[in-house]
Order: structure tokens, then C-alpha cells, then sequence
């Protein structure tokens, strides 16, 4: 028996097959490229479509399907609103899906809520029953996971806490994406590298071989290493609502642990005992010392096993 698992971001699908026990039996990417709307369902009913008949009659026969999705699940409807896909407003993934299936089940999930799934399935949270998966990215969201499932909240909206506030007044520059992901994000990293250059108007010294506009988050890692003034400040902004965005989750779930992860953690996982400093100056004191502060034991592929342990939990309840 084995499940099938797709993991799709903005520029790629991730898909593997896992047996029960979590081992990948075979993985594969493919680009996303310029698809939007239905051109995406179709890259993933496409893969389902070859496999179930690559597998069929195998030992390793398709059980379960799992997938993970950039953005929200509507699990009423079946729908998806994922901003990074041109055309997924409302897409009908569900019923697409389950064209290219038949009979087999099928069980989609945000990206934030299978990163935390990844981990309890395979991860640094197989013993925990309180733990939250902290996603920082070219976004940034939250898997939260409250007595052992999920937190989804009443409209399956739950973890996007990019829109946490974190700085007063409000400024309208926070409603695109929220005030935490403008500043902390990967997207906003390179932005507030970007601004602070040029108000500068001077010495762009380690980003020098690349124009302002095309600085990226990365980059900005790599000047802090060398201890490039802007960066240095960019990042130390960043610690600070990294800090004080966990000791709001701690207050908030008293959780075992925060798990970082994502593609700014990363460069940014040497950080995560800063991270615990400031985050010990505005939690509840109690529930600070209660936590530990850990980077994913999956890497990038905590969504991909978060995907695979759907399939086996539709299978086994």
C-alpha cells in the first residue's frame, strides 16, 4: 500500500509516493512556471492520472492522496484561494481531483497546516501535542497544532499570521500582506533592504554587483555575514518581530515547541537563539521557560510528508 503526496508552492509541485511507515518510495518536481487557474489542476490531475496507472496492480498500489496548497482550503467547499496561482480565487481542486482519482480518497490542507503535520508525522514534533510550525518565506504563516490537531479556525483561515500586528499606528502599507509579514518576511526583508539603500544614496559596498532593485533576501544574508551595516540593521529588525511574534504565540497556545522553517530559515536558522532572547522579553514568563525553539527536521520537505500524512490519517483516523 502506499499514499501519494503533492506539495505545490508558487514556481514548483512537489510529489512523492510514501509508504505507512513515512519512507519516500519515489519523488519527483515539477515546474509550475507560468500556468495559472485550470492549467495547474491540470498539472496535478495529470501526475495523478500516470501514476495510478503506473501503480496499478504494484505492490505499491495508490491507497491515499494528499495535497498541499499555497494559501487557503476552504474544506466546506473544496475550494482553494492560493494568491501566488493566477486564477485560484475559488478554485474547485477538490472536484478536479477527484475526477483523476475515482474511488481513492483525497485530502487537501493549506501549506501552514501541513508543514506542523509534516513534523508531527516525521518531524521534530512527533512528541508533542502542542506545537506550532512557524513558516517564514516570501509570506509568512503558522501551522498551529492544539492537542494534537490542527487549529483551523471557523472559516479554515486559522495561522495566517502575517496579518499579526505588531507595530502601532497602522499604516496602509500593511494592508497588502499585514504589518509582521511587510517587515519579517522574505518579500519584505529585501524591501526593507532596498529602502534603506536608497535613502542612503551612497556606498552599496557587498551589494554592489547587483542594482538595488534586484536585491533579494539572500542577498541580504549574505551582506549580513560579512557585516554590511544595512544588513546587520535589516536583520536586527527582523529578530525583533520574529521575537516578539513568538512570545505572542507562546502567550497565546503555551506551546512545547515553535518549529521555524521555510526559505528564510534557511540563512536564518544560526538566528533562532537571538530569536528566543528577544522572545523571552514579551512572552508570559512561565510559558517561556516551557518552550524550546527548534529549526524543521524536514527542511523544505516538511509540506511534502505533511501532504503524505493527510493520506495516511484519511486511511487510519
Amino acid at each position: 500500500m502506499a499514499l501519494l503526496a503533492f506539495d505545490l508552492g508558487g514556481t514548483k509541485l512537489a510529489m512523492a509516493v510514501f509508504n505507512e511507515e513515512g519512507d519516500i518510495l519515489f519523488r519527483e518536481v515539477s515546474p509550475v512556471q507560468d500556468r495559472g487557474g485550470a492549467d495547474v489542476g491540470r498539472l496535478i490531475t495529470g501526475r495523478i492520472s500516470s501514476l495510478l496507472e503506473d501503480t496499478r496492480d504494484n505492490i505499491h498500489e495508490i491507497q491515499s492522496i494528499g495535497i498541499s496548497v499555497p494559501g487557503i482550503y476552504y474544506a466546506g467547499s473544496g475550494k482553494v484561494w492560493a494568491p501566488n496561482i493566477a486564477g485560484w480565487e475559488e478554485y474547485p481542486l477538490l472536484a478536479e481531483v477527484k475526477k483523476a482519482a475515482g474511488e481513492i480518497p483525497v485530502t487537501i490542507d493549506s501549506d501552514r497546516a501541513c508543514y506542523i503535520l509534516g513534523e508531527q508525522w516525521k518531524g521534530k514534533a512527533q512528541e508533542c501535542i502542542d506545537a506550532i510550525f512557524l513558516a517564514v518565506g516570501t509570506g509568512i504563516g503558522a501551522g498551529i497544532m492544539v492537542d494534537g490537531n490542527v487549529l483551523r479556525g471557523s472559516h479554515d483561515i486559522a495561522g495566517a499570521i502575517g496579518w499579526m500586528a505588531l507595530q502601532h499606528p497602522f499604516d496602509k502599507k500593511f494592508t497588502r500582506c499585514g504589518c509582521f509579514e511587510y517587515f519579517a518576511s522574505g518579500e519584505g526583508i529585501a524591501d526593507m533592504a532596498k529602502r534603506m539603500l536608497e535613502e542612503q544614496k551612497g556606498d552599496y559596498r557587498k551589494f554592489k554587483d547587483k542594482s538595488v532593485e534586484d536585491i533579494s533576501s539572500h542577498d541580504v544574508f549574505a551582506a549580513y555575514d560579512t557585516g554590511d551595516k544595512v544588513a546587520v540593521k535589516v536583520i536586527g529588525i527582523c529578530i525583533e518581530f520574529w521575537g516578539m511574534a513568538c512570545a505572542n504565540l507562546i502567550s497565546l497556545f503555551n506551546p512545547e515547541k515553535i518549529i521555524f522553517g521555510g526559505g528564510v530559515f534557511g540563512p536564518a536558522v544560526s538566528l533562532i537563539p537571538r530569536i528566543k532572547e528577544e522572545a523571552a522579553k514579551w512572552a508570559q514568563p512561565v510559558s517561556m521557560q516551557q518552550v524550546s525553539f527548534e529549526s524543521s527536521g524536514l527542511g523544505s520537505d516538511a509540506g511534502l510528508y505533511g501532504a503524505g500524512f493527510l493520506a495516511l490519517k484519511k486511511l487510519h483516523p
